[in-house]
């Protein structure tokens, strides 16, 4: 039986965020990995986002969730290949609190991983799914959504931020 967990987010500052996390080993897991699957998506959908690393909450593994039909876990993803056709979408971060900047990101990705059950599958992706696809990916390669926006998004994300962060203060008094 898989036990049910929701992890806590980490400040978005925190170190691991800015690491690129090692492959997740299926010949020696350091956890279940469908267990860790599940919580990823259960605390996933606690925050009410729509994808979610696991260095997001502190775990140094290389694996995101993401919703979808039905929602899914991938470990160990690759980018095969992505459109030449760009779009800019607002998008957040559960990292970011009360932050939402456009950023420009590849239509279209052709991508491969592992699922919880140890098989490797190759999908594309497009709209949504691939924004939140490629979104996840950047942050097992150690980058945040801040250093894809425009300067000018950048200082509005992080007044964003501190606004929001009073906001929470605030609440808490």
């Amino acid at each position: 039986m898989i036990k049910s967990m929701v992890y806590d987010l980490i400040e978005h500052n925190s170190v691991i965020l800015e690491q690129e996390l090692p492959l997740f080993n299926f010949d020696n897991p350091p956890i279940n990995p469908e267990e860790l699957a599940k919580n990823l998506l259960d605390t996933m959908r606690e925050h009410k986002g729509i994808g979610l690393s696991a260095n997001q909450v502190g775990l140094p593994y290389r694996v995101f969730v993401m919703e979808g039909e039905p929602p899914f876990a991938c470990f160990n993803p690759k980018i095969v290949d992505v459109s030449e056709e760009i779009v800019s979408l607002t998008e957040g971060c559960l990292s970011y609190p009360g932050v939402a900047v456009p950023i420009k990101r590849p239509a279209h990705v052709r991508v491969r991983f592992t699922a919880p059950n140890g098989n490797t599958m190759t999908r594309k992706f497009t709209g949504m799914t691939a924004r939140i696809f490629l979104h996840e990916y950047d942050h097992l390669q150690g980058i945040n959504f801040l250093r894809k926006m425009h300067p000018v998004h950048k200082e509005k994300a992080l007044r964003q931020l501190k606004k929001y962060t009073r906001y929470l203060k605030n609440q808490q008094r």
